[in-house]
């Protein structure tokens, strides 16, 4: 397939737009670095008058930055990890065992994509309480093992993009159905796998809703609810909280740019096949 060029006006268009979303995170980063008595005489500007790098350095000894960045490591492995193992199984099942009620199946796993966090939020607590789950991360990670609706549907789709003529005959030469699982269509997967893992790893990131209703003891704090504590206390110190964002923010951006290629692989082959 051909591949042309935008014209000039959308390419115009589209610097505008990328101007738009990228100029928070330059402010961000520059006023991370600039002394406290520039940002309240001039806080629009992009250039520090003076470069500040101790502010990175304040920023995490007025926090516990270690301990929340252990938790949310620890966080975002397990989520990974569950959300990988539970939701390529049943994507399995779905596209390439055939049993009475998959269709139906899957259009009520499809049909719980439209119901809100908010819906199950107060029952999901009530179990994991009962559970003696409350106040452990525990509660963060065995969830994810359960599996999600959209990941299921990704990996199905792709999943039936992987010929079924490797699988027929990989159960000729002996294998079983989890050794065609296991040694054919994973290792086929990988890019539909690595997309997941990503989207996974950054909702783990990024999630303040999950450590604010399970979580109460503060050394089990994430960052993304540790970085909320430090804004209650540190709310006069605009560099101090510019620098705080950045070290929560760089992390993130490293990772899309190191697994761009295969995050975007992945969408792309995630196949349209019904």
């Amino acid at each position: 397939m051909k591949h042309t060029s935008p014209p000039p006006g959308g390419r115009l268009l589209l610097g505008a737009v990328i101007l738009l979303f990228t100029l928070p995170l330059v402010w961000m980063v520059s006023a991370s670095v600039k002394p406290a008595w520039q940002l309240k005489e001039d806080p629009f500007s992009l250039f520090p008058q003076q470069w500040c790098w101790s502010n990175y350095h304040q920023a995490v000894t007025s926090m516990p930055y270690a301990r929340y960045l252990a938790n949310t490591v620890c966080l975002c492995c397990g989520s990974v990890m569950g959300t990988l193992f539970s939701c390529s199984l049943a994507a399995y099942s779905l596209a390439r065992l055939r049993w009475r009620g998959r269709h139906f199946c899957l259009g009520l796993l499809i049909a719980t994509m439209l119901l809100p966090w908010h819906v199950t939020m107060i029952p999901r607590f009530l179990l994991l309480r009962e559970l003696g789950l409350y106040n452990s991360l525990a509660a963060l990670i065995l969830p994810t093992f359960l599996g999600d609706a959209f990941f299921i549907f990704l990996l199905r789709q792709f999943f039936l993009t992987i010929p079924e003529e490797l699988s027929e005959a990989a159960r000729v030469d002996g294998l079983s159905e989890w050794g065609v699982f296991w040694q054919i269509v994973l290792p086929l997967s990988k890019p539909a796998l690595a997309t997941v893992a990503l989207f996974q790893f950054v909702a783990t990131w990024n999630d303040f809703g999950g450590p604010l209703l399970y979580l109460s003891d503060p050394d089990k704090f994430p960052l993304a609810y540790g970085l909320e504590r430090f804004l209650s206390s540190y709310s006069d110190q605009t560099h101090l909280l510019m620098a705080a964002a950045t070290l929560f923010t760089l992390p993130i951006v490293v990772l899309f740019v190191l697994t761009q290629k295969t995050f975007l692989q992945g969408i792309r082959m995630g196949g349209v096949k019904g």
